[in-house]
């Protein structure tokens, strides 16, 4: 049979999709990756490059598609790097999460005696439902300025002036500010030389106060004209609430920097989770999608089923929301994070919401130890690492806690499955495993995973 070639161009049934979105073909025993198709579309694919054992291909034409397709609705969505699923039915991508969260729990964590729950999802809210936004800052062949997303894998800035996961109102006051910039000539940041003042905007609203925070990141400490910006974005928006410099000096990827400066209002805006009231700043941690947030942290309190004599402990607590959620369920909540101003705005959520018995500790997973030879017992534990998920000297340390349960939230479901099956040979099962679909349209999803002490 005739192998295949770069610029060949091929009939093609796609068979299923990659957890990255790609749609997955194969032709002469040769796999082939095709992004924006679904499957059961048979298509037209150009080869664009040929590995070993597989290839990539681009879309040229649909032969049949799929019944799963629709109409897309985002004029940048084969460009921009952020969506990966508006070509498909929300109900198809759902279908598709769920398999690939339930694949690497059986494949990767060698697990299959667990309850496969359905996934947590908001069919009715699957557009503006991120409260946050941050947009590089760069100039077009132009010379004009631009806020985008980078295309995938590049620094190469898509210029947008709305985006569908975000707040309508985001683009408003985003073209305020690029009209204050251009008008001002205010110099944007070039990432190759280390030169230029504005790096990004950043724009953060509480869901449920309304409140935003405009947070810009400069190169520098302040610019000419901040205070006319800040008076012309306050009398536009009237839910502005707090205008903030971040200062990032480095010259690498990272976003943020650590030093920020009120220019304009509060340090800080204020939303609800959970009953909770919470104070925000630029570099508090807070999930995108509020409502579904919400939901997760219940699920985790459900899955204990938490009868009010138990210590809990809540590792990577973040602001401590999970814990602070459920402490009215237990005994004691104990947060352990290594980053101090997270632990910082979770003493303080505590303090605002009347919240006597947590305590929050920072510094990482050796805590847990030290703090079970001070003579703490711990009867549950709540889980929320980053991608990673959770190192060995952690796993052994929550083994060590002897505790009876474990909720799990995961942000990747590979380093998931990967950690049930560790998990497993230190005496915990995994009972139950549910997907959560806190993003979306992209080809992210969380999950809860609930493991017992055998």
């Amino acid at each position: 049979m005739k192998n295949i070639n770069k610029n060949d161009i091929i009939e093609l049934e796609i068979t299923s999709i990659t957890s990255e979105g790609s749609g997955v073909g194969r032709i002469n025993d040769m796999v082939v990756f095709v992004p924006n198709t679904a499957a059961q579309d048979i298509a037209e694919v150009k080869i664009v490059k040929v590995l070993k054992s597989y290839a990539f291909g681009r879309l040229e034409r649909l032969v049949q598609p799929s019944k799963d397709r629709v109409e897309n609705n985002c004029p940048v969505f084969e460009k921009c790097g952020g969506c990966a699923y508006r070509h498909i039915s929300y109900e198809s991508e759902t279908r598709e999460k769920a398999e690939q969260v339930f694949h690497n729990v059986k494949t990767i964590g060698k697990t299959t005696d667990f309850e496969a729950g359905e996934i947590v999802c908001n069919k009715e809210k699957t557009e503006r439902y991120r409260n946050k936004g941050q947009y590089p800052v760069g100039l077009n062949a132009n010379g004009e300025i631009v806020f985008g997303f980078y295309a995938p894998r590049s620094h190469r800035i898509i210029p947008i002036e709305d985006c569908l996961l975000q707040p309508e109102i985001f683009k408003y006051i985003l073209a305020e500010i690029k009209a204050f910039m251009t008008e001002n000539k205010v110099s944007v940041y070039d990432e190759a030389a280390h030169k230029g003042l504005v790096r990004h905007i950043y724009l953060r609203q509480g869901s449920v106060s309304g409140e935003i925070m405009v947070c810009i990141v400069v190169n520098g400490n302040t610019f000419t004209g901040i205070d006319a910006l800040c008076k012309r974005l306050t009398n536009k928006f009237e839910h502005i609430k707090s205008i903030v410099l971040n200062v990032n000096k480095t010259a690498n990827n990272v976003i943020l920097g650590e030093k920020c400066i009120t220019v304009w209002g509060s340090d800080t805006i204020t939303d609800v989770m959970c009953g909770l009231t919470v104070k925000l700043s630029p570099l508090s941690f807070y999930q995108v999608n509020h409502d579904m947030a919400e939901r997760v942290y219940r699920l985790a309190g459900e899955l204990l089923e938490l009868k009010g004599s138990e210590t809990l402990l809540d590792l990577y607590c973040g602001a401590g929301l999970i814990g602070l959620s459920v402490a009215d369920k237990v005994k004691k909540v104990v947060g352990i994070e290594i980053i101090p101003a997270a632990i910082d705005n979770a003493k303080q959520n505590a303090l605002n919401n009347g919240i006597q018995n947590a305590e929050f500790h920072c510094g990482d997973a050796s805590l847990v130890a030290e703090l079970i030879k001070k003579g703490y017992k711990f009867d549950a534990l709540i889980v929320d690492p980053p991608r990673k998920g959770l190192s060995g000297d952690v796993i052994e340390a929550l083994a060590a806690s002897n505790a009876k349960k474990i909720v799990y939230v995961s942000c990747n479901s590979a380093t998931l499955a990967r950690d049930i099956a560790l998990l497993k040979e230190k005496g915990y099962d995994a009972k139950k495993v549910i997907p959560a679909d806190l993003f979306p349209r992209t080809i992210h999803c969380e999950s809860i995973a609930y493991l017992e002490r055998e």
